[in-house]
């Protein structure tokens, strides 16, 4: 079921999402060479903790998870592509890294993912996340009331098809609210014109996942939770928590 989300709700929901975009900025600045995953998380930790937010997740187990996760944030370091856990890894010169959190304040959720490279950047790690990030541009600018899901979707779906970038079947994007996943799923490959209707009120989490590699294809990492590219290319995920408004698209997850 589909919740259209009042105006007062928004606002609660941009207070989450602020706190989202802070324990992001904390995470980032904590990366560095030599720094492990495992302070990544802490650092983002520290920022949910201050708020007095809760990680929707830390302790989620969908279906398809073997344990619950562990941690406040994913960290997807290089051909990793979403869902990584943060472990003692110690980042190394050129690594890419994918960064994802959520925060609960106030029973209301944001969502939202950041790439960056570590130390001297590959040319072409900085244009795949270049691509990834002009995808969830062309996502946002589509969400505008009157359109649909679809809209969204090809938009995604074109960007990856002009950077000859591949996207992991199956994952896409979703509705967000109370919850961290919420209807309506939100895929990255759709025809214009097709899906739910956007209205005011409706808030979703965009968020395209581009692999270098072209392809589609990924397989599941021993944790049970880790995808990887099955080509062993490089991977980018950014995200953002977006309202849908008569004013057009409001992105609830900027600082």
């Amino acid at each position: 079921m589909v919740e259209i989300k009042t105006d007062t709700a928004l606002e609660a929901m941009r207070e989450a999402g602020r706190v989202v975009a802070h324990a992001l900025a904390a995470a980032r600045e904590a990366a560095g060479i030599g720094v492990s995953l495992h302070e990544l998380d802490e650092a983002a930790r520290a920022v949910l903790d201050k708020a007095g937010a809760r990680s929707p997740f830390l302790g989620y187990r969908p279906s398809f998870a073997p344990t619950p996760f562990p941690a406040v944030i994913c960290t997807s370091v290089n051909d990793a592509v979403v869902h990584g856990i943060p472990t003692g890894y110690r980042l190394r010169d050129g690594d890419l890294v994918s960064i994802d959190c959520g925060a609960e304040l106030d029973g209301w959720t944001g969502d939202a993912a950041i790439s960056f490279t570590v130390g001297t950047p590959r040319p072409s790690d900085l244009a795949l996340i270049e691509a990834t990030e002009k995808a969830l541009a062309a996502g946002i600018a589509a969400a505008t009331v009157g359109r649909r899901l679809g809209d969204i979707s090809h938009a995604i779906q074109s960007a990856a098809l002009e950077a000859r970038c591949g996207m992991p079947r199956d994952f896409g994007g979703h509705g967000i609210g109370r919850r961290m996943h919420e209807d309506p799923h939100l895929p990255n490959r759709g025809r214009p014109g097709r899906g739910y209707p956007l209205r005011h009120g409706l808030t979703l989490a965009i968020e395209p996942m581009f692999m270098a590699g072209g392809g589609d294809d990924y397989w599941t990492g021993p944790d049970g939770w880790t995808l990887f590219t099955t080509d062993g290319s490089r991977a980018a995920h950014v995200e953002h928590t977006v309202a849908i408004t008569e004013d057009g698209p409001r992105v609830l997850t900027l600082p």
